[in-house]
Formats: C-alpha cells, structure tokens, sequence
C-alpha cells in the first residue's frame, strides 16, 4: 500500500476526521458537521436524510434525535447505520459505517440542556416524522409545551444521542481527472485491528 502522507497521514481515524471537520469549518458556507444518514427500514428498503454531527468522540460519531422518529426505530430495530460527510468547499469526503448504541443519559442531558429554549421546547413539541395537520397545529403544541414545561424543561425521555460506533470509515480526496484519492479503514470486529488500504477512485 502507498504511504499515507499529508491529509491522509495519522494512526488514528477519528483524529484525521476530526481535523478533517475543523478544516470544513474555516471554507463551508453552511453547516460543515452536516451528515446524510442512512437507515434501513424492516423491508430492508434505504432512507437518508441530513443530520448534524454533533460530537468525533474516540471512538463514534455522535448525534442526536427523536428516538421515535423514523431514523429512531430504523436505528433501534437494526442497530446500523451509515453516513457521508461531504465537504465541497475541500472537495472530501467521510464515509462511515457501523454499530449504534445510545448515547449516554448524562450525554444526552448535557447535550440537551445547551440547546436553545426554543429547541428544548421543540424536542417536546414535536412527534417528529408523523403526520402533522398544519403548522398551525405545531406553534399550538409549542406553545402548550412551553407554558407546561416553562424555562428549564427536562429532555424527553424520548429524544437523545446516537454514538456510530465504526467498522468502517473511508477518507475520499477529490484528485485530478476524477483519480481521486481513497483510503479505507475497515475491522471486522470493534475490539480488532484497523486495516488500512487505498481504494480505485
């Protein structure tokens, strides 16, 4: 395998995608931590949609979510999912796939507890991803929970984080004539050995 030298270059994964990420932050217009995320339904039919990251911990990606959304019971029943991290600005890329655990209750909470009122009061509001008759009928929910909940409501017990625990992450770099650049890491286990190995573009 060709020595791994520049933005490719370290012994740890999370180190390279998190340097990776403070990179996007200085040149994306718009949310840098913005990931696609996959699921799979029971008939083992995709979904994706953008979520942000909130955390590269050193060990999973983290993110947080109604767990009873769509992505929630698709990630609870299956307990797997992928992502990409598309940087066009830097012209990479992040792909990850993997196990998913909860977050932890003191995790969540933390989380939580540093979001705007309005988007703690939200989280309580909203049954995210069924059917809704109008917006109208969302602000009234909203409102019924912030008079209920008042100024320092409790999370929901059912909204909180994910941690993408990975077997799998691929570093991709834009090249020239569409010879990119493509280093996989992939385990089989999460207690085993990275093996590392450059891709065809």
């Amino acid at each position: 395998m060709d020595k791994r030298k520049g933005i490719f270059a370290g012994d740890d994964p999370f180190e390279i995608a998190r340097a990776w990420l403070k990179e996007a932050e200085g040149s994306e217009i718009n949310d840098p931590n913005a990931i696609a995320l996959s699921t799979v339904d029971p008939d083992g039919l995709p979904n994706a949609r953008m979520v942000l990251l909130k955390e590269i911990a050193d060990d999973a990606f983290v993110f947080f979510t109604n767990y009873e959304s769509q992505k929630g019971t698709e990630i609870e029943a299956s307990g797997k999912a992928a992502f990409v991290m598309h940087w066009k600005s830097l012209q990479r890329q992040v792909r990850v796939r993997g196990i998913v655990e909860r977050e932890s209750d003191e995790g969540s909470d933390a989380y939580y507890n540093s979001r705007a009122l309005g988007s703690r009061i939200g989280a309580w509001a909203s049954t995210q991803s069924r059917p809704l008759a109008s917006k109208a009928a969302l602000m009234e929910a909203v409102a019924k929970e912030g008079l209920k909940r008042g100024l320092n409501p409790k999370r929901p017990e059912f909204w909180g984080g994910y941690r993408i625990l990975p077997v799998e992450i691929e570093f991709w770099a834009a090249g020239e004539f569409r010879l990119h650049d493509r280093f996989r890491w992939r385990r089989d286990t999460l207690d085993a050995a990275w093996c590392i190995e450059r891709l065809n573009p």
